[in-house]
């Protein structure tokens, strides 16, 4: 197989490392309680002072492209912050958090978020080429860093007829927690919505099946790891998450329901969270470290 990133084409995609954005923000109202509709959450109505679930920055900092902006597959545009990777398939495939517990962010604040790319790497996968691109988020409030992210992005070539498929791993033995969840295609695109999401892999059946090659649409990894988060709330209501990390490792379809499950350490300290497919497949793997 020719590699479509050659010496060259690397080291100019390379040369995005270090690159640094700072977007700011206001962490209104209505995307947590948006969530938590979503969610199927009955939380008290969120007002100033509120803090965010974990995970809820996410509905915050959205890339607001123009409309002639937007390339073929739903996203922006290559380039700009990010690099113009040539291939054509882009998920996000992890990433690690960590909370200031003693300054959480809260409704109603404005938030600064400086984003910073960190590494370029390129690999040859079973399935073709792979490039994967590290961005450090770090979001401040008045008292100071709030909250520090690693974002894990991994570019994948186009789909082949005869790809091998990754070998399937299987989910931790026992959980504490389990809940079913049904990735409908409302779910999926409130989810698109409250993240300004136009990728089309979440909602375009014809895209993603034609175009992409996928068996049917795409369950979002950071609403799978929301859900992971939500069980441990729904689980354990008065603890606080301080670190979470989570891992993609194979793609959920909305053509069957799913499920997520949790399982508390014996010191209480952390919980192991997984996401398997109707099958029995893990489809994501994280840990809460609780505070």
């Amino acid at each position: 197989m020719t590699a479509t990133i050659d010496a060259a084409a690397l080291a100019h995609l390379q040369s995005w490392q270090g690159r640094s954005e700072t977007t700011p923000d206001t962490l209104t109202a209505a995307p947590v309680r948006a969530l938590s509709a979503t969610l199927d959450r009955d939380d008290p109505a969120p007002v100033p002072g509120t803090a965010l679930p974990p995970l809820g920055h996410w509905l915050y900092f959205l890339p607001h492209a123009r409309q002639s902006e937007i390339g073929p597959d739903g996203h922006p545009r290559r380039g700009g912050f990010l690099p113009p990777v040539p291939l054509p398939r882009r998920m996000w495939a992890g990433g690690r958090l960590r909370w200031d517990v003693k300054n959480p962010l809260r409704v109603g604040q404005d938030v600064r978020r400086t984003s910073t790319i960190r590494s370029i790497t390129h690999k040859g996968g079973r399935s073709g080429e792979l490039l994967f691109v590290l961005v450090e988020h770090r979001f401040s409030n008045e008292h100071g860093v709030a909250l520090t992210e690693e974002h894990d992005i991994v570019y994948r070539a186009a789909a082949q007829a005869g790809d091998p498929a990754p070998p399937p791993q299987k989910p931790p033995a026992q959980a504490a927690w389990s809940r079913t969840i049904v990735p409908d295609d409302v779910l999926l695109f409130r989810y698109s919505a409250l993240t300004f999401n136009g990728h089309r892999i979440h909602y375009d059946r014809h895209y993603v099946t034609e175009v992409e090659g996928y068996p049917g649409l795409i369950v979002h990894g950071p609403l799978i790891a929301t859900l992971l988060v939500d069980l441990s709330r729904r689980s354990l209501p008065g603890a606080r998450v301080a670190a979470f990390e989570f891992k993609a490792v194979r793609p959920t379809f909305d053509l069957n329901p799913f499920s997520v499950h949790g399982q508390p350490s014996a010191d209480g300290r952390t919980v192991a969270l997984w996401a398997q497919d109707h099958e029995g497949w893990l489809t994501m793997r994280a840990t809460a470290t609780l505070a």
